[in-house]
This record gives structure tokens, C-alpha cells and sequence, in this order.
């Protein structure tokens, strides 16, 4: 029975696979657009239906038009396309979703290239054609373009349009993977595990078009956005947390030097001591994102090279001492406030003057002390690894 099954699966060239949920009004279009172009093209292939709980018939037009349905019992785009990828049984897929926007018969390019070796063939309708209200003007001009721009940012992708629901893809290679979303988001995470894992990707110009239905689509534009851009965050921690961690702790460190001989006046504005007190909280949040950063790198398991050689310099003990040398610093500092009120036989001080010593004493011992116990808390996620 198995040597049957693997038998079966090698004479299968391409799925075409369809993610579903209450698409009868278009499902039977894109079936037969799919069947007509497996026949052109003469390939060895099968339609797959994704079918996520449909209550419209949907799963029996799709057994009529000669289609092979994959009941997905958990809801959701990730969802349907993870199982829908696990029960197909080509050595390529190209999926596209049921609703008659991408056309079916259009898809040699695709196979082209997955014949020449990619492991990854996306469709990029900016190259191509986004036809009159197929795209909200939203989408077409702030959520992708931004959304992809940040995907190439984050992790130096050359892809224009990362959430085109048109692409093809070698199985094997997309279920090492081990993708995880089961909303929209699973779009994304496609392209930056292949991305990550260095799969071989290119792109193909394609057409969008207005879909079919009646009914108002799935895609909820801000919500969906929102789980596209919280996949690529958490999943570059370096964007998340180092960037901004870094810039947060220069732009502290340089307000803290400015204001520290006394007030800074830029034209008819006048810093002093209330923006010092930013300055230190800039500092505070800054390296507490450096070590959010390092913990996250090491929780992964996933750390650069650059970030293990960090490790093996930045031992406890060198953490120890170096947060212990911030914190005696800021100590110094704060008895030497406590000494000046001391010549004044604990009256009053002039508030400007002494804040301008405060700020940077307890700065530096808040740091001092987080140095101390990221050190502890980093070699811990360390060890547990081994």
C-alpha cells in the first residue's frame, strides 16, 4: 500500500492547490480554468480543494468538477493551505486562491521556473497588472507596498510583492519549513522562512482581477495588516529590538551630554533638566531593548555569528564587572549629591543644579543593574541550550 502511495505521489508533476471557504459562486470556474491548462500543457497533475468548513456547497461542486477535496478541520488561510500542502501529492505546487482573481490558465510561467530548479515561484502583480478594483486603494498604495518594503528591509529580500496569493513552490522544500501561521499571515512567514533558509526564489509578473463573489471578501484589510507586520517584527528581532535600541541609547547619551554643564537653547526653546529626565529614560528603555534583542536571538536559536562570538567574549563575570563598574559610578554620584546636601546642613538646593547630578547617578545605576542581571539571565538561556 505505502510503495503505492509513493508511486502515486512521483507520477504527479503539479497540485494545484485552492484554499476554500464558501466559494461556490467562482469555484467551479477556477476548477475548470486549472483542468484546461493541465490539459494544455500536458502535465501530469491534480486540483486540490482546501476546504475549510464551506456551508454553501462548495465541497460538492468540487467533487463534480473532478476535484479532490482536503477537509481542514481548523479555520483559517494558514490553516487550509498547510494541510492542503500536506495532502497534496505533486512534486510542485502552485496555489491560488478559489475567487477567480488569478487566472488558472495562466500558469506556465510558474512551472517554468520550478522546472529550471526555484524552490519558490512568486507572482508579483505589480509587475504585471492590477485590474480596476481588484485591489482596494489601500492595499494597492500603503499596505503592500509598505509591508513589502519592510520585508526587504528586514531580510534583504529582493521579492516585490510579498503577499501575492499566486506563487508555486517545490513541496519538499516548503515543508522543511515547518511553517506555523494558520491566519493570512502564513503569506509572509512563507517568504521569510524561504528567505532565511536560502531557498532558491524568484518572481513572475502576474494579473490581478477583480474576484467573483457577490460577498464581501475574507481579507480584513487593518487586521491582517496588522498579523503581517507583527510576524515580520517578531521575526527579525534585530529591527524589533537592537535598531531602535541602539538609536534610543545615542539619542539618551547625547541629550545627557548636552544638558549636563547647564540649560541648551535653540532658538526661543530652552532644554534643561525635565528633558534630561527623557534623556535618562531614552538610555533606560534603549539597552534594555539590546538585551531583549540578545535573549530573543538566543531563545531562537537562530543567534549570527557575530552574536555567538559576542556570547563567548561576554561571559557572566565580564557582565558582573562591568555592570558592578556602572552601578559604583552612579553610586559615587548619588552620595556626592547627598554630600553637597550635607553642606547645606540638609536645607533646601537649588533644583536645577542638583537634578543635573541625580539624573545621571540613578541612570547609571538603573543600567549598571540591568547589566547585571541580563548577564545572569543570558548566560541562563545559554546554558539551558546545550
Amino acid at each position: 500500500m505505502k510503495d503505492s502511495l509513493v508511486s502515486a505521489c512521483n507520477s504527479i508533476e503539479l497540485t494545484i492547490l485552492m484554499p476554500c471557504l464558501n466559494e461556490a459562486e467562482t469555484l467551479a470556474t477556477c476548477i475548470n480554468k486549472a483542468k484546461a491548462f493541465l490539459q494544455r500543457e500536458n502535465i501530469s497533475g491534480e486540483i486540490v480543494i482546501a476546504d475549510n468548513g464551506s456551508l454553501d456547497g462548495s465541497q460538492e461542486i468540487a467533487t463534480q468538477h473532478g476535484a479532490r477535496i482536503v477537509h481542514v478541520p481548523i479555520r483559517g488561510y494558514g490553516s487550509a493551505l498547510q494541510h492542503g500542502i500536506q495532502g497534496a501529492a505533486g512534486q510542485y505546487i502552485i496555489m491560488g486562491d478559489a475567487d477567480d482573481s488569478y487566472d488558472f490558465l495562466s500558469l506556465k510561467p510558474f512551472i517554468a521556473k520550478l522546472r529550471e530548479g526555484y524552490d519558490l515561484v512568486m507572482g508579483n502583480r505589480f509587475k504585471g497588472s492590477i485590474k480596476p478594483g481588484a485591489m482596494p486603494f489601500l492595499n494597492k498604495y500603503l499596505g503592500n507596498p509598505v509591508l513589502s518594503l519592510l520585508g526587504r528591509l528586514f531580510f534583504k529580500s529582493s521579492l516585490g510583492d510579498f503577499h501575492c496569493g499566486l506563487r508555486g513552490f517545490r513541496r519538499d522544500a516548503i515543508q522543511q519549513l515547518n511553517l506555523q501561521s494558520t491566519g493570512m499571515e502564513f503569506a509572509s512567514e512563507m517568504i521569510v522562512q524561504a528567505t532565511l533558509q536560502e531557498l532558491k526564489i524568484t518572481e513572475v509578473p502576474t494579473t490581478l482581477s477583480p474576484d467573483g463573489r457577490s460577498r464581501r471578501p475574507h481579507l480584513r484589510p487593518w487586521r491582517d495588516g496588522w498579523r503581517h507586520l507583527k510576524l515580520l517584527l517578531l521575526m527579525c528581532p534585530r529591527w524589533l529590538f537592537l535598531y531602535p535600541g541602539f538609536a534610543l541609547v545615542l539619542l539618551g547619551m547625547t541629550g545627557m551630554t548636552l544638558l549636563s554643564t547647564g540649560p541648551l537653547q535653540w532658538g526661543h526653546y530652552s532644554f534643561d533638566v525635565h528633558t534630561m529626565l527623557f534623556a535618562s529614560m531614552s538610555i533606560i528603555i534603549g539597552l534594555q531593548g539590546v538585551f531583549f534583542f540578545l535573549c530573543a536571538k538566543l531563545i531562537s536559536k537562530k543567534a549570527s555569528p557575530s552574536v555567538e562570538r559576542w556570547m563567548k567574549i561576554f561571559t557572566i563575570e565580564k557582565g558582573l564587572l562591568l555592570g558592578g563598574t556602572v552601578c559604583s559610578v552612579g553610586l559615587g554620584g548619588a552620595m556626592y549629591s547627598v554630600w553637597l546636601w550635607m553642606q547645606s546642613s540638609f536645607g533646601p538646593l537649588l533644583p536645577s543644579e542638583m537634578m543635573r547630578i541625580i539624573i545621571p547617578a540613578f541612570t547609571l545605576l538603573i543600567a549598571g543593574m540591568q547589566t547585571i542581571f541580563a548577564s545572569f539571565f543570558v548566560n541562563m538561556i545559554s546554558v539551558s541550550k546545550y
